[in-house]
């Protein structure tokens, strides 16, 4: 045993000194290269002086980093999240200042500016070498994980297990946010997301789920957190009594909604037993927080939800590391949207201004915090972790949801996972991964740019009210600007939007393909002939516009041609709504029973033969409403846990399986198993301990019509050629 512990101290020692050694060549470099920055006095030196002085640098500069780095950042706690990211270059360059005033006779030299750029290229050679020697050092690189984890729970007081084996699992739920079912077939079918496919090739399953009428983060996530998603009619709605429009990404409304969630269940939410709630709009009960919404309007030093942030950049490598990856995001993104002008894509939306940064944000420093987040949970051996992963989801709204550039982002997310996946194998415990999303996308044409008015407009027109000569286009109502704005310390933008103010014109608001339509100065809900009366011509003007899908208003849903459908009438809205897919009406019956629900609300035409639909906002790739893929995410498994049923509606019956699942930590619940069969397209088909591999595309050895239904064999990984069932393995 003694002679284990010199083994290890002598491998650190060595790693210590290459770190050094690469440091103090990497100083030498910068010197020769930059012409601020000297390692010699004026009337010169030898080279082995030279040498030597930058060896008393570097390793000056890597013990101050040490020693102060995580003093200053703890200091500077209530500076907003972001402008921390900006000063650790600012830091990072005084402490490297600092180590060249600590040389002996005044050797070296360098202007604060130069001190700024050496500091950033030192940390991120020094950490690039550490992490690359620790890796390629599997002891050593579990040695690290484990000494991370009894650090952190000695730091919060928390007794760790004395094996993992002793502890049961945890439950780590990772939302890729956006990612429909149909997606992530594409994806593990086209080697997008390998880390994914293999998760299903080793015994994980996967399966829709259909989404609320409104399919969309907010109501999405409040449901799976908080058990009750009851009056969310849509991203964002008109409230009469109040006359303030709520919307899911306001830090203010988001506390509200979880307020009103909380009273109505009478629980905390999912994640109240030791907990971690990780970039998502909100808690869950959770005690640990990090990039959440609801609790970011908050301030002083109780506010958790940028906690992530500190922590990431309390290693000045990180934010080197992330910095240059923004940039280089932000430049793809320029890059694309460039090409995308050149080849006159169609339909496409304008992709300038502030939006190349708040792509950068959301692909490259949100998914780096939230990452490094459920890494240091599954450290601390946390019990349940909760994460939103955003990246997908902003880029489809710009990009469309298949193409070259959403296909990189996913990549991308794929990679993050195989650490998280990698790190998990270090954890104290042991870790069930559930994969998730909280609506899809479905492709289209803007209504603005198809039919050249918007939504507003229509229904100005239809009350007889002057329309503007020139459409003025709705802002996307996607998450990541509300997160930099948070980030920031800086309200969510309100302006007319959030206080339409008194007066008779109707207030219209959009999210996604769904539009909503409010009277303020009729009380309550408005009946049909109330509407009817008081602006004749709007319902037949909205119901027979061809961008328009259907109508609901005071509980009647209208189509074309003056179809109608009661909603207290079995049959009549099933077979009105059908082409909107299945659970259609079932969907816009509960909505229709909401207290906020808006005096008129509007769907928009969905093409079932291309997937398409026309969204109200500057979206390409849109949810919110009814209509393709956008109502139909997934959930994924291990098949250890038990099986979720075969129809799962809207979010509240996914917080009720997760729920399931975190009480069956104790012992895994084995499905009843028979032989190993195989099914059309499938990568495994799984009975019991049995699998089988099959390549992509392979024939079958018998129809998937003699699986038995929700059995065993009841899904697989769907091929190219073969039709995609509701399930893949």
């Amino acid at each position: 045993m003694g002679r284990g512990r010199w083994r290890t101290a002598g491998s650190a020692l060595v790693r210590v000194l290459l770190v050094w050694a690469v440091s103090t060549l990497t100083m030498l470099a910068l010197a020769g290269i930059l012409p601020d920055f000297r390692l010699q006095s004026d009337d010169g030196d030898s080279i082995t002086q030279i040498g030597l002085t930058a060896a008393w640098a570097a390793g000056a500069f890597g013990l101050l980093s040490a020693l102060v780095w995580p003093v200053l950042v703890r200091a500077l706690l209530l500076v907003p999240a972001l402008v921390l990211g900006l000063l650790v270059f600012f830091l990072n360059g005084s402490l490297l200042l600092m180590a060249i005033a600590l040389i002996p006779d005044g050797r070296s030299e360098v202007a604060p500016d130069t001190a700024v750029v050496v500091a950033a290229v030192m940390s991120a050679v020094a950490s690039a070498t550490s992490t690359a020697l620790a890796v390629r050092d599997d002891g050593a690189y579990r040695r690290r994980l484990y000494r991370l984890a009894d650090r952190r729970r000695r730091r919060q007081g928390r007794a760790g297990p004395t094996r993992a084996a002793e502890a049961p699992p945890g439950l780590l739920m990772l939302q890729l946010d956006g990612l429909g079912y149909e997606e992530l077939q594409h994806a593990c079918g086209s080697g997008l997301m390998p880390t994914v496919a293999r998760l299903l090739e080793d015994g994980h399953r996967a399966r829709s789920w259909r989404t609320d009428w409104s399919s969309q983060t907010g109501a999405s996530q409040l449901g799976i957190l908080h058990g009750s998603n009851f009056d969310v009619p849509a991203f964002r709605w008109y409230e009469k009594e109040t006359g303030e429009v709520m919307v899911c990404n306001r830090p203010t409304s988001a506390a509200e909604l979880q307020r009103r969630a909380v009273g109505r269940t009478g629980d905390g939410g999912l994640l109240t037993l030791d907990g971690a709630s990780r970039g998502n709009l909100f808690s869950g009960g959770a005690d640990q927080l990090a990039l959440v919404l609801s609790v970011s309007a908050r301030r002083g030093r109780a506010n958790r939800s940028r906690a992530g942030y500190f922590a990431y950049f309390s290693d000045p490598a990180n934010a080197v590391r992330t910095a240059g990856s923004f940039v280089a995001e932000a430049a793809r993104e320029i890059g694309q949207s460039v090409r995308a002008r050149i080849r006159g894509d169609r339909p496409r939306v304008p992709r300038g201004g502030l939006y190349p940064l708040i792509r950068a944000f959301a692909t490259v420093v949100e998914r780096d915090v939230v990452v490094a987040a459920v890494i240091g949970d599954m450290l601390a051996g946390r019990s349940a972790v909760y994460a939103d992963l955003v990246a997908y989801d902003e880029v489809a709204h710009h990009s469309g949801p298949r193409g070259r550039d959403t296909d990189r982002v996913l990549q991308r997310l794929d990679r993050s996972l195989a650490l998280i996946a990698r790190v998990a194998e270090h954890a104290p415990r042991r870790y069930r991964i559930v994969l998730l999303s909280d609506h899809g996308q479905s492709p289209g044409e803007t209504f603005l740019g198809r039919y050249g008015l918007t939504l507003g407009d229509l229904v100005r027109a239809g009350c007889g009210l002057p329309v503007p000569r020139r459409a003025g286009r709705t802002r996307s109502g996607a998450e990541a600007r509300a997160a930099v704005l948070a980030a920031l310390h800086r309200p969510v933008e309100e302006g007319e939007e959030a206080s339409p103010g008194p007066g008779s014109d109707p207030v219209v608001l959009a999210s996604g393909n769904l539009g909503l339509i409010s009277f303020p100065d009729i009380p309550g809900r408005a009946s049909r002939a109330r509407v009817e009366r008081a602006h004749p011509a709007l319902l037949t003007t909205l119901a027979n516009h061809p961008g328009v899908g259907f109508l609901l208003v005071d509980g009647v849903v209208l189509g074309r041609d003056g179809q109608q459908a009661r909603l207290d009438v079995p049959g009549e809205a099933e077979e009105l709504l059908a082409p909107f897919g299945p659970g259609a009406a079932q969907a816009v019956r509960r909505t229709d029973a909401f207290p906020h629900v808006a005096d008129v609300m509007v769907n928009s035409a969905y093409d079932p033969r291309t997937g398409t639909v026309h969204a109200f906002e500057e979206q390409i790739g849109s949810h919110g409403g009814l209509g393709g893929e956008q109502a139909r995410p997934f959930l994924m498994w291990p098949a250890e846990l038990s099986d979720p049923g075969e129809d799962l509606a809207g979010a509240e019956a996914v917080h009720a399986v997760l729920r399931r699942w975190l009480r069956e930590a104790d012992g895994p619940q084995v499905p009843v198993a028979g032989a190993a069969t195989r099914t059309a397209g499938s990568g495994w088909a799984l009975a019991g301990d049995a699998a089988e591999p099959a390549s992509v595309g392979e024939p079958v050895d018998r129809p998937v019509e003699e699986s038995p239904p929700g059995g065993a064999n009841s899904g697989s990984l769907p091929s190219v050629e073969a039709p995609a069932r509701d399930e893949i393995r």
